[in-house]
């Protein structure tokens, strides 16, 4: 449905979220399952992340305080994205709301900036674990990774506050079909015409671009001086066990950033690829992390590994003597 303001230009009232464009109707079943239990996992991963660091007191460092933000961003992050596009498959509800659209558009590429955020915060925190150890526990404590956390939620906004009322103002006249399985800030625009559409879009480029790559060169620059310091140590156990403290943190932006960059480099070059393998590089880019991070913290890293099967220990425990007393 659309509000008509002169004979080109329209208001839409609603977009159709269109997903996989050549999916077979018999496939919206298997597809459904997949994203279901693709939420699921995002959903019990990240609460138990959260359940376990707020738990256990011996847990409640800075470096796992970092994790509990990261489950907080990847929690939201499937909640605001995932159930619509179920919706569709599952119960045939393509449509959403323009605002709900520009609501999710919003939180899609504010979460992702967060992201970025948090993770050069888990790399200062390695960086300064490893290269100055005496330091860490000064520099580094629970009320500095809460302030620095902090900022990182709120400076995205400001960013999206410059992108949001922009893209809302451009005046929308050739379709409302989503080409994607969310409503982001290129499948929005595409449907925009005039004269602005191009501005607010090199606008926005520059603002992600300011998002992602400023994060991501502090990045690099931590972990080749990590990796440097970690080298040169004499005692191989030593240089062991400083790899394994890290080895979580770039397995998890391995994860966000290397697909990402993949996807832009063969924009750059020129590589095309089919409309519905796009939208499903896309998803697994922007899902995969957050149902895969909960089992990096799990497995790669041994103070929350020894916690989970203690805990888990004590519930059998708890079950067999109930069984036994009953």
């Amino acid at each position: 449905m659309v509000i008509t303001f002169n004979a080109s230009v329209t208001r839409f009232k609603s977009f159709i979220i269109l997903g996989f464009p050549g999916l077979s109707p018999q496939y919206y079943g298997p597809v459904t399952a997949v994203l279901t239990l693709v939420y699921l996992t995002i959903v019990i991963g990240n609460i138990s992340i959260l359940a376990i660091v707020v738990s256990e007191r011996s847990l409640q460092k800075p470096t796992y305080l970092v994790f509990c933000h990261l489950a907080l961003n990847d929690l939201t992050f499937g909640t605001v994205t995932l159930p619509k596009i179920i919706s569709k498959y599952w119960f045939g509800d393509s449509l959403i709301s323009f605002s709900g659209c520009f609501t999710q558009m919003f939180f899609i590429h504010y979460l992702g900036a967060v992201m970025s955020f948090m993770l050069s915060i888990m790399a200062l925190d390695r960086f300064i674990a490893i290269c100055f150890p005496l330091h860490h526990r000064v520099l580094i404590t629970n009320s500095t990774i809460s302030v620095l956390c902090g900022i990182a939620w709120l400076i995205p906004v400001s960013v999206l506050l410059v992108v949001l009322p922009k893209t809302i103002d451009l005046p929308f006249c050739r379709s409302n079909v989503i080409t994607q399985c969310f409503c982001d800030h290129i499948s929005i625009t595409s449907q925009a015409c005039g004269n602005d559409v191009q501005h607010v879009q090199v606008i926005t480029l520059c603002l992600a671009m300011l998002s992602l790559l400023l994060p991501l060169a502090f990045i690099l620059f931590s972990y080749v001086f990590v990796i440097v310091v970690i080298m040169k140590m004499s005692n191989n156990a030593g240089r062991k066990r400083a790899f394994s403290t890290c080895s979580s943190q770039i397995f998890i932006t391995c994860l966000f950033y290397l697909p990402r960059c993949f996807v832009y480099v063969a924009n750059t070059v020129g590589f095309s690829f089919s409309l519905d393998f796009r939208i499903l590089l896309v998803l697994l880019y922007s899902l995969l992390p957050a149902a895969v991070n909960p089992f990096i913290y799990c497995f790669k890293t041994q103070d929350i590994k020894k916690t989970l099967l203690r805990k888990l220990k004590r519930t059998k425990i708890g079950i067999e003597i109930k069984i036994w007393t009953s």
